[in-house]
């Protein structure tokens, strides 16, 4: 189970938005398929696996990161394939959170006679699998919230200059998670002072996250960086008749635009994360201003903060976002440390905030 979730892995940056799914086939004591899901449309993991055994697959046991699926989507049931190709076993890591599989997969196996089993490194398949798993029982994305800081906690300099405060280490090590992730998202203010692209460039992919910017006011200049080549959605709180201009000049510029108002005239962030997610996308990635960041935060929806701290102090500057001010400790939000580790020089925090 193992190499199978190393070989789900594969597909970190491109399997979106299905679940990454590795599988393994043993017969023996030796491995004779193997296989991961790469890409939407494409074969599932089962597939390339019992694709590779051929023949050999039949009385084998076959190792798979999630339930097998028993729907038709895109591609055919896996269960089918695995039955039809007479495995004796099927051992699956974690039952499959979609309401068209939940167990149907597994009991379809039982039926027909396969021994099957589940929980086998679950822990490690939801890892992998995280964002997948929110929108399946959530109805939104997995929310990773990304700053850069200095020690003593400042994201910028007063006057908004923070380029750069980590090293190239820790850059490089953000575009990976940007990779990872579905969708970026922002705020019309980091697009009118920053002008970032949003895209993956420090490491290889072939497949570029949905970039999304949160404009109450429609204040995205059209000449924008993160607009070039399309795939850009604005997500505004005005009104469309009143706003139809500005809205006409976005969308020339290559831009979707939402107009999502919640009753106090901002963007209706709940609202945003559920269009997202019917739109597919399991992990969203947020590189934003203290004012957005804040407001995630507020309205509770970042599921997991993920902090570059470079060895330096800057005394006063931006704080990484305004909370309300407590009087008494125990208002404090406490976090779980996930992860930690070094970066080059800088120190990289995972972390959760407790349910």
């Amino acid at each position: 189970m193992a190499r199978a979730l190393r070989l789900a892995g594969k597909g970190l940056f491109t399997a979106t938005p299905n679940p990454r799914v590795g599988c393994v086939i043993v017969r023996d004591g030796a491995v004779v398929g193997e296989g991961w899901h790469a890409r939407a449309g494409e074969a599932h993991a089962e597939i390339h696996a019992l694709n590779a055994a051929g023949e050999q697959a039949k009385g084998a046991t076959a190792y798979v990161t999630l339930e097998p699926c028993s729907h038709h989507g895109r591609t055919p049931p896996c269960a089918d394939a695995l039955i039809e190709a007479g495995v004796a076993r099927v051992v699956a890591a974690m039952r499959d959170p979609n309401p068209q599989v939940a167990g149907r997969g597994l009991d379809q196996l039982r039926v027909a006679g396969i021994a099957v089993s589940d929980g086998l490194m679950e822990v490690e398949a939801r890892e992998l699998n995280i964002g997948f798993v929110s929108r399946m029982t959530r109805g939104r994305p997995w929310v990773r919230l990304k700053l850069a800081a200095s020690l003593d906690g400042k994201t910028a300099l007063a006057n908004g200059k923070s380029q750069w405060i980590t090293g190239p280490e820790a850059r490089r090590d953000g575009h990976a998670w940007r990779a990872r992730a579905c969708a970026i998202l922002t705020g019309a203010g980091t697009v009118r002072d920053d002008d970032p692209r949003l895209t993956v460039r420090d490491v290889e992919t072939t497949r570029q996250p949905l970039r999304v910017v949160v404009d109450s006011h429609l204040e995205t200049p059209p000449r924008a960086r993160l607009l070039e080549g399309g795939n850009a959605l604005v997500a505004a709180a005005g009104d469309a008749d009143t706003d139809a201009a500005k809205i006409a000049v976005l969308r020339a510029a290559g831009a979707e635009v939402l107009v999502l108002p919640n009753p106090q005239g901002k963007v209706d962030l709940p609202r945003l994360l559920q269009v997202l997610a019917g739109r597919g996308v399991n992990e969203l990635h947020v590189e934003a201003g203290h004012k957005l960041n804040g407001s995630l935060m507020r309205e509770g929806l970042v599921d997991e903060l993920l902090l570059y701290y470079a060895p330096t102090l800057l005394g006063s500057g931006r704080e990484m976002f305004p909370l309300p001010e407590l009087t008494d400790l125990s208002g404090r939000r406490d976090l779980k440390i996930v992860d930690v580790r070094r970066v080059g020089a800088d120190i990289r925090i995972l972390a959760r905030p407790f349910p």
